[in-house]
């Protein structure tokens, strides 16, 4: 006979979460350093091109508080406009390049094949290259004289002589567009072979069986499926294009006649070359509120439709 006691009466009390303050502790020790490197590198410095945008602020000498002068001489400033006009245009123009050459090398290399490592290798390595050393390499394979493709082409007897790729602003600007493809494609069709090695095969196949072709299968399954990877690669292409610089720098100088000023060129002219740190901070803003706004646009434009999972 079993004897009831008032322990074994008793209903059993849930158990406290031992630890529970203590782990969030821990989880908040771990996300410090990412805090602390976002804090002092990012929110930090925002600040302070924000304060400094509301100042005339000299390399030397003492700054003055002038609140919003500094925006209202942006709306004055053309050389500005034009220099954001051309870098519009200049972020159309590589990005669409951009896309056309890595969406079929991520199309080529996404199934295995024979040396399709090989591949992948030879197409990504240019990514790992910085900007400033590929402009470095292209300024000289560009050179009128001791560079490679003026003088290959006159060798081969395809020009008459030797052709200055840079004095005019048509060659000198899909020269640019050239190295940037060159450089940045491989980097964008990793991007772009991921999104496409997501999306089930059975899908492929259901639709083989029924008939789609391969442009129909592009466009009802692959790119409705592909609609987060490519808005990261559409993000990081036109960040990257808007905020350009080492090429037109190291290449160009912003000529041919200052026809390929961008943006951020003008910034760093009227911050270090004229030493108008306040102004070259507004401008930094406008900047900064243009890329935003514009990743806002395209988040939006390659949002996923409502009931799709």
């Amino acid at each position: 006979m079993t004897t009831i006691t008032a322990e074994t009466a008793a209903p059993a009390r849930p158990r406290k979460l031992v630890g529970a303050g203590r782990r969030q502790w821990i989880g908040l020790l771990y996300v410090a350093p990412a805090v602390a490197l976002v804090t002092v590198f990012f929110i930090v410095p925002l600040g302070m091109t924000a304060w400094m945008s509301l100042h005339n602020w000299p390399l030397m000498g003492e700054h003055s508080y002038i609140g919003l002068g500094n925006y209202w001489a942006i709306l004055r400033d053309t050389r500005f406009w034009n220099a954001l006009r051309f870098t519009g245009w200049y972020t159309l123009v590589v990005t669409i390049a951009i896309f056309a050459v890595a969406f079929p090398l991520a199309i080529f290399i996404e199934r295995p094949r024979a040396m399709t490592n090989v591949y992948r290798t030879a197409f990504f390595m240019p990514a790992v290259i910085g900007f400033a050393s590929a402009s470095l390499l292209w300024s000289w394979l560009l050179n009128v004289d001791s560079g490679l493709f003026s003088p290959a082409a006159y060798a081969l007897g395809l020009t008459e002589k030797k052709f200055n790729l840079l004095a005019t602003f048509q060659p000198a600007f899909w020269s640019i567009i050239a190295m940037v493809v060159w450089k940045v494609a491989g980097f964008t069709m990793i991007i772009l072979m991921t999104g496409l090695q997501s999306i089930p095969s059975e899908l492929q196949e259901a639709a083989m069986i029924d008939g789609a072709g391969p442009f129909a299968r592009f466009r009802a399954i692959t790119l409705p499926l592909m609609r987060r990877t490519l808005a990261l690669a559409l993000i990081l292409s036109v960040a990257g294009s808007i905020l350009a610089f080492d090429q037109f720098y190291i290449i160009l100088r912003g000529g041919p006649r200052n026809q390929t000023l961008t943006a951020v060129y003008w910034i760093f002219n009227q911050s270090f070359v004229s030493f108008k740190l306040g102004y070259g901070a507004a401008l930094s803003m406008i900047l900064l509120l243009i890329l935003v706004v514009l990743s806002l646009v395209q988040l939006w434009l390659l949002r996923k439709p409502e009931g799709v999972d």
